[in-house]
């Protein structure tokens, strides 16, 4: 048998007026007669969501352990992928989050800042900060090289925390879970249309005329490719330009979703006091940034993204599912049953927005599965308890195949004082990223 057929470059990229548009992984990005033989392998890819507050873990945790466990009402939501999904308890952050002599304040801050390393960070409240390198950034230094974006870091606050931070503690811990050196966080990013640039749009150009012009003109960047995407598409086969299709069809949803959001915010507030294309809602705010991360990873423009669905600390409030009190101030519930019943709300309606983000995985296609298959996902937060503000028995799940690595289907309890640390040793492994120590680890866990 002769092929003589071409293979895609599996950096092809569709050019347009200040746009680079990455495109999926096709079949015809294999080499042609690899391709008669298999389909493309994908890569395994790191994906964080941060819990702030703490959680009410008996409304968390299963009763049971092993495969025959029953879902509590916090993560009822995830039901439809208990088949792929690990509950660990038992885990602690022995080391960076619980206080030292001297420290009686700092739970939240230490939460956040130790939550990825495991070392404790600094006290302090001026510019000295130190904490440790978190495990998302040397998944990013190892995985990386390849990509348009080493990792990406999302919120759903805004990203600049001034005044209203714990006691004796930068605001630095609670603005960011990811730190690139022991000195230094990373930025995390709230605004959707920051975020869409930053994947697809003026990416050739720093020049802001370049933006500028395309927007006086009217044209999305879809418009901008989309006689090339036309040429594309009919040298494909018939499964790739479905593929492609569908890719597009998400790209045009989330742009004209933000240029929504824009318009309406142009309307309702002056521009200096609101950052363009947040919108009001957390519902619209949280999917766009979901929508956002599953478009990133289609396109392998990263394979590590961290994203706080609050911040330690926050006062949000969710005015749309009818609770107007502060996240926060009812996790100090002080075992009021009005209050209680609010937080099991809101950490129910989180697992939601979390359930549509799999679930966008799971039906986004994958070389031989989805991108859920090849994901490893960790969902959870540094407190337990958020009215004790205990670093004990964390909750955490693991969402997702991990390319064949992991197990689902299962609650796993750990001996008490299981350094949370050991399971990140086991995800950087997971994704290619193997390291022999991080924090106060002891050595790996098993997810098989």
């Amino acid at each position: 048998m002769v092929i003589t057929k071409k293979a895609l470059h599996r950096r092809t990229v569709l050019r347009g007026l200040g746009t680079t548009l990455a495109l999926p992984l096709l079949d015809a990005m294999m080499p042609a007669f690899a391709r008669a033989q298999t389909r493309a392998k994908p890569p395994t890819r790191l994906s964080i969501v941060y819990l702030p507050n703490g959680i009410m873990m008996d409304k968390w945790t299963p009763d049971a352990e092993g495969a025959g466990f029953a879902l509590k009402p916090i993560l009822e939501p995830l039901a439809p992928f208990k088949d792929q999904m690990l509950i660990l308890s038992g885990l602690h952050h022995n080391e960076g989050g619980r206080a030292r002599q001297g420290e009686n304040t700092g739970d939240h801050a230490r939460a956040g800042a130790s939550y990825l390393s495991g070392v404790h960070p600094k006290k302090t409240e001026g510019a000295d900060t130190q904490a440790a390198v978190s495990m998302d950034q040397i998944a990013a230094r190892q995985i990386g090289s390849e990509n348009q974006l080493a990792s990406l870091e999302l919120c759903m606050d805004t990203p600049e925390l001034l005044g209203q931070c714990e006691a004796g503690y930068s605001c630095a811990y609670m603005n960011s879970i990811c730190w690139r050196t022991p000195t230094t966080p990373m930025p995390m990013e709230n605004r959707p249309r920051v975020v869409f640039e930053r994947l697809f749009g003026d990416s050739e150009s720093t020049d802001p005329a370049v933006r500028l012009r395309r927007i006086k003109q009217d044209r999305s960047i879809l418009d901008s490719v989309s006689k090339k995407a036309n040429r594309l598409k009919a040298e494909l086969g018939a499964t790739d330009q479905l593929k492609v299709n569908e890719y597009l069809d998400a790209i045009r949803d989330v742009e004209h979703r933000i240029q929504t959001v824009e318009a309406q915010s142009d309307r309702k507030l002056p521009k200096l006091e609101r950052p363009a294309g947040v919108p009001e809602t957390f519902t619209e705010h949280a999917r766009m940034m979901f929508d956002l991360q599953v478009l990133a990873y289609q396109t392998d423009l990263t394979r590590v993204i961290t994203f706080m669905v609050g911040r330690e600390f926050g006062g949000r409030t969710y005015q749309e599912i009818g609770i107007p009190e502060g996240y926060h101030a009812l996790t100090h519930h002080q075992y009021n049953a009005e209050k209680m019943a609010k937080v099991i709300q809101i950490q129910t309606y989180h697992a939601r927005h979390f359930a549509y983000y799999l679930e966008k995985l799971r039906s986004t296609p994958d070389g031989d599965g989805s991108l859920l298959d090849h994901m490893v996902v960790l969902y959870g937060g540094g407190i337990s308890d958020g009215n004790s503000h205990l670093h004990d028995n964390l909750p955490v799940a693991l969402v997702g195949g991990a390319s064949g690595q992991m197990k689902g289907g299962r609650h796993v309890r750990y001996a008490k004082e299981t350094p949370m640390t050991n399971l990140l040793l086991s995800m950087l492994d997971v994704v290619g990223a193997r390291q022999d120590k991080l924090g106060d680890s002891t050595g790996q866990l098993s997810l098989a």
